[in-house]
């Protein structure tokens, strides 16, 4: 039935709570992006994504920045971290951490960068307190941690670590390789994967200095197995290592620094005979299930955890909706998976089931140039 017009009054005061629960409905995601020369990508992008939908926006430009790969946001300030490319390069040849302040429109202003203090910097994380940002350098297979000034901008190395030895894995393991950098949940520990040495070293955490001390005993992977990233569970009590070259995932558990290996599972179906890499892992907030992908297979792995033994089991493995999955998050209210797609230059969106764990095909596909994380604006 056609609108009179005196029905206009009522929609004219409607019409702004109208607006506004679509606003609340959008959720800000940045992307940090290879702008290689293979790229069309310029730095860190900004897309919207609607939970009620599941449909994400084209992403827009949100900042300028060579090699924003991995993202990460300060604890308590609007401002984002990126590891990537300086804009003036450092007299050592090292790679950058940078910081942007985020505006109420989500857009990023440059607030900064520093020395990573070492070459090829893949990821990072800040401390509970925001007073430092931890980063891994691939390259040279160092970590530091880069002290933050009052405004959040990267300054001092705090500490720098310079691991040493190889694998068996050559030419993957012709070096050390630090993949990852994880704080514990008491803010004590800094853990890090190194893909060359098959370890995840465990370095005492200073809140006070910012300092690392000597390394605890390491977890040990089995030889050739390369651990990349690692997440907790939400009470932090285990852990799930996951392993690029053997595609496997390692439970243990944690307390204080100190682990025990659980055991560990595979993140390929058994009759897969392809090549294929793992890249990403996390835990669903409700710690009942846990996630990984992989890259060849080019899918979603899922698995169900007992929580008393913090074991594994394959639920599902789907496909991811595009190729070379390099990273995926869980959205704010636990029903989606974004996936980011390195080679297809595209993210998909996956119905996420929290009570089963299982995920549902792709239902949203929108193109993003060369993503390699995502990363959820805090609300």
């Amino acid at each position: 039935m056609a609108l009179t017009l005196r029905y206009l009054p009522m929609l004219h005061h409607l019409f702004p709570i109208f607006l506004l629960a679509t606003a609340v409905q959008a959720a800000p995601v940045f992307i940090g992006t290879n702008t290689g020369k293979s790229s069309t990508s310029k730095g860190i992008y900004l897309a919207d994504f609607n939970a009620e939908t599941g449909q994400l926006s084209e992403p827009t430009l949100a900042a300028e920045y060579q090699n924003p790969g991995f993202l990460t946001l300060h604890p308590t300030q609007p401002i984002l971290y990126a590891c990537g490319q300086p804009n003036a390069p450092f007299p050592d040849g090292s790679a950058s951490v940078a910081g942007f302040r985020i505006g109420p429109d989500h857009q990023l202003s440059f607030l900064g960068e520093a020395s990573a203090g070492g070459k090829g910097a893949c990821h990072l994380t800040v401390d509970a307190t925001g007073k430092c940002v931890a980063v891994s350098n691939y390259g040279d297979g160092t970590l530091a941690t880069v002290l933050l000034n009052e405004a959040g901008a990267p300054g001092a190395i705090a500490s720098a670590v310079a691991h040493t030895g190889s694998g068996p894995m050559k030419p993957r393991q012709d070096g050390p390789h630090a993949h990852g950098v994880y704080f514990d949940a008491a803010n004590k520990h800094l853990l890090v994967p190194d893909l060359g040495l098959d370890q995840v070293l465990i370095y005492p955490f200073d809140a006070a200095t910012s300092k690392l001390g000597s390394p605890l005993p390491s977890i040990t992977t089995a030889p050739g197995a390369g651990p990349r990233h690692l997440a907790f569970t939400p009470d932090g009590k285990q852990l799930y290592v996951l392993n690029e070259l053997s595609n496997t995932v390692l439970a243990a558990s944690y307390a204080d620094g100190k682990t025990t290996s659980l055991g560990s599972v595979p993140t390929l179906p058994t009759d897969f005979t392809g090549v294929s890499t793992s890249a990403e892992i996390t835990v669903h907030p409700n710690g009942k299930f846990i996630y990984s992908s992989n890259r060849g297979h080019d899918s979603l792995t899922v698995y169900a955890r007992d929580a008393q033994t913090g074991t594994l089991t394959i639920v599902q493995n789907i496909p991811c909706g595009g190729k070379t999955p390099r990273h995926f998050t869980i959205d704010p209210s636990g029903k989606w998976i974004l996936c980011a797609h390195q080679n297809s230059n595209t993210i998909s969106v996956l119905a996420l089931d929290p009570s089963t764990g299982k995920l549902s095909p792709a239902s949203c596909t929108v193109t993003s140039p060369s993503p390699i994380c995502l990363v959820f604006a805090r609300q």
